[in-house]
């Protein structure tokens, strides 16, 4: 009788492997961080390597001794590969492969493995897609027989994994055709912020660090119902919600993609259409992990990456999310910030609290005013509502008496 077997998805066991170029740099938290996104990209971790020295190996990212010393623990472990905590150059990647006969991965190949498995949206796919592409055209020599690796496995899912084994020419005119198509996307995109402008709805964009909270923020204020996982780019694609506040004042609150260290240029350049909702919003939700030991620097890198795209003068209002998880009392500091709150979004504490801040925020900007309309200018009332904050009105013989905060245009027509 023949054997029967059960077919079982092989789990990749890989080594991590990162370079330290000074003392004092965060070449630990990295790999920590680094150790998170391996196992949301469904790998597990067998060994981790830190080399100290003064930059990392133009051919082979650690040095010769160091490599050695990985090869041996692929030995001990049974790794079927290795990751390094920076994007390998091509060379690099093919010295690596030859050397240690094992497959090669870098911090860029695992961040764009989750985008790819993650985007769902038209334009989410496009990106992550163009994002591949150029990554893997710089690096058609440096996969080496890794180029033929499409027998599963972290670095070949997504819509450029069938695109692979082709040459620069079509890989070339594949990228020109994607960045025909999400120039379409992109256009669609603006004239969304252009008919939200005409509207005078303000725009709130919720930015941050990867697994902040920032869906579950959204999720609580607005019931979008994003996902809202505690994981690593839990979600890519950007969500945009009407939240209502008193007096009948609306804003538009637009999710956006996690920020990480060392994100990859490629997705930067991607992903710029999406990231740049914070350019042009009117207020910026700036939501901090308060739990997480690293939020100091997490801070520093939604900030550096802000500054990237250009994102400038903006209210900032920073949120120290996950208050019920925190286990220090150390103060919360964000000294870029207009304003900051403590909330648990989970928990829904400190919601009201936002909401309020926010109606505050909004009538900063109009001239409080007491009036008797004229019945027969009542329809001035309707922007009033539609564009200001309605306090009363009270109908009289003589008119309708209101206390309103209204805009500076509805303002010169009363």
């Amino acid at each position: 009788m023949a054997e029967l077997h059960e077919n079982q998805e092989l789990i990749e066991k890989v080594i991590l492997v990162g370079v330290s170029e000074q003392d004092g740099d965060d070449a630990e938290d990295s790999l920590m961080e680094l150790a998170e996104l391996v196992k949301t990209a469904g790998a597990t971790v067998v060994g981790t390597l830190i080399q100290k020295r003064e930059q990392r190996h133009i051919g082979t990212y650690v040095g010769t001794g160091k490599v050695e010393e990985i090869a041996e623990l692929i030995e001990q472990t049974g790794a079927t590969g290795i990751v390094c905590d920076d994007e390998l150059s091509p060379i690099q990647m093919k010295n690596l492969e030859e050397l240690l006969d094992t497959k090669v991965m870098d911090r860029t190949l695992i961040i764009l493995d989750i985008f790819a498995e993650r985007a769902s949206t038209k334009e989410g796919k496009i990106q992550v897609e163009l994002a591949q592409l150029k990554y893997r055209s710089s690096r058609l020599t440096g996969f080496g027989r890794s180029m033929s690796r499409l027998g599963g496995g972290i670095g070949t899912r997504g819509p450029g994994e069938k695109k692979l084994e082709i040459d620069r020419r079509l890989i070339k005119d594949r990228i020109a055709q994607l960045n025909r198509e999400l120039k379409e996307v992109q256009r669609h995109r603006e004239v969304n912020r252009a008919q939200r402008s005409k509207n005078q709805v303000p725009v709130v964009a919720i930015v941050g660090y990867t697994n902040a909270g920032k869906s579950t923020l959204l999720n609580r204020l607005t019931d979008a119902a994003v996902l809202g996982e505690d994981k690593l780019f839990a979600t890519l694609d950007p969500t945009t919600r009407i939240l209502e506040l008193d007096g009948n004042q609306q804003v538009l609150l637009t999710d956006t993609v996690g920020f990480i260290r060392k994100l990859p240029h490629h997705l930067i350049e991607a992903f710029k259409s999406t990231l740049e909702e914070a350019k042009y919003s009117d207020y910026i939700f700036h939501v901090v992990d308060a739990s997480n030991p690293q939020r100091e620097k997490q801070m520093h890198t939604v900030y550096e990456t802000l500054d990237n795209l250009g994102v400038k003068d903006k209210t900032v209002i920073t949120l120290f999310n996950k208050q019920d998880r925190r286990l220090d009392q150390e103060p919360l500091h964000d000294f870029r910030a207009d304003h900051t709150l403590s909330i648990s979004a989970i928990k829904e504490q400190g919601l009201d609290e936002i909401k309020k801040l926010l109606a505050e925020l909004l009538r900063e900007n109009k001239v409080y005013v007491e009036r008797v309309i004229p019945y027969n200018r009542a329809g001035i009332i309707q922007d009033i509502r539609k564009y200001g904050e309605l306090v009363s009105e009270e109908y009289l013989e003589t008119g309708i008496e209101i206390k309103a905060y209204v805009p500076m245009d509805v303002y010169g027509r009363l």
